[in-house]
């Protein structure tokens, strides 16, 4: 990779990152999206509330109305849970009617999630004992044993206020760990009536490529300082600091990322090419990383490198080696980040490049290249 030079001329303003809490289970599958048309809303003269009257589901007659419940766990944010376009606010006459089926506490949960299209909506149905999950390959049936909040087997209506994000749970047994398909029933209004859905449970490898835990602290083999920055200039090279005996790694192709995610911190590596046998490098200053929120991430450090100045790197030509940059951590389940780079500020060097650039990374390809990161030492043939 030719060299990235990045120095700020200016300091985004940044909207405060929130701490982001993401349950720790296990996703076995979840929909990519079913839109349902919405009836139109009234207003209540009496309440001055907007009702929607939820379109007749199948058997409702049969069963007793429990009435109106104002206690359904509400999500504040899908965006880390499913792709952008399914989420985001869509034409006020549908309603995206999105699952998750989840391993929790030895128990297997169906989440289904109802965004509020009024303040309002009368005649809902969730589940009742129709409600079970099969086994394709055994045929065994586990059947639903409890609803959150506790509507199973009941009509009713529901409260909250418009627009908010509504989380049903639906609890079953839990699936042994060889079921790889199963076909779930009745919950018509998720459109689940025996369709069939492939299960993503894998080894812990692949859970932690998909977000579901956190990665181990990287380790990088430490370069050697060989010269410290003397009085550093940037349009001074013999100011520069000088280092040798990089973390080598495999020849990638250009532009290749790595990505960490701990609890601590969120380490980006880079590879680098060496196109020479002394060459210059620099990372900047106030690069951060925005998630699919919009919430920011700011870059901490360098990893065994200044931060914000200028250095040398000694080796042979056609080494690759790492820099890994340092952000504040990012949360589990986020799929897509945007690193951004300032415009730098000029220097006085030949091949001196001090543009900017807004890049998308894709969070479960970055994780599976963590292993082309790999400490490779060099190998000369005289």
């Amino acid at each position: 990779m030719k060299r990235k030079i990045t120095f700020s001329l200016f300091v985004l303003m940044g909207i405060a990152m929130q701490a982001q809490e993401m349950n720790e289970v296990k996703v076995l599958a979840k929909s990519e999206g079913a839109w349902v048309s919405c009836p139109e809303a009234v207003t209540d003269k009496k309440t001055k509330k907007k009702v929607v009257e939820w379109r007749d589901t199948e058997n409702n007659s049969w069963h007793d109305d429990m009435g109106i419940i104002d206690d359904v766990p509400i999500v504040k944010d899908l965006s880390g849970l499913f792709r952008r376009e399914l989420v985001s606010d869509p034409l006020s006459a549908y309603v995206p009617m999105l699952w998750r089926l989840t391993e929790e506490n030895s128990e297997t949960v169906l989440h289904c999630y109802f965004r509020m299209p009024a303040d309002v909506v009368k005649n809902m149905w969730l589940c009742s004992d129709e409600c079970v999950i099969l086994d394709k390959e055994t045929g065994t049936i586990y059947r639903s044993r409890r609803t959150v909040p506790d509507c199973y087997g009941k009509v009713f209506s529901v409260k909250a206020k418009e627009g908010a994000v509504l989380d049903f749970q639906i609890f079953f047994p839990a699936l042994p760990d060889s079921t790889k398909k199963v076909a779930i029933y009745g919950v018509p209004n998720w459109m689940l009536r025996g369709e069939d859905v492939t299960l993503t449970r894998l080894p812990d490898e692949w859970a932690v490529f998909h977000g579901h835990a956190y990665d181990t602290i990287p380790r990088f083999h430490k370069p050697h300082l060989v010269a410290e920055a003397n009085n550093y200039d940037k349009d001074d090279h013999k100011t520069w600091a000088v280092y040798d005996n990089p973390h080598l790694i495999m020849p990638v192709e250009d532009g290749t990322y790595a990505i960490w995610l701990t609890e601590e911190a969120t380490y980006l590596a880079e590879a680098c090419e060496m196109n020479w046998m002394r060459e210059y490098f620099g990372l900047g200053g106030n690069n951060m990383l925005v998630d699919q929120r919009g919430h920011q991430y700011k870059c901490k450090g360098t990893l065994n490198y200044p931060k914000n100045d200028l250095f040398w790197n000694e080796g042979v030509t056609g080494d690759y080696f790492a820099l890994v940059r340092i952000f504040d951590p990012l949360p589990l389940g986020i799929d897509t980040v945007t690193l951004i780079v300032p415009e730098g500020e000029p220097f006085a060097m030949w091949g001196a490049n001090w543009s900017g650039k807004v890049q998308a990374l894709d969070i479960y390809e970055l994780r599976q290249n963590q292993r082309l990161f790999e400490y490779h030492p060099r190998q000369v043939v005289e």
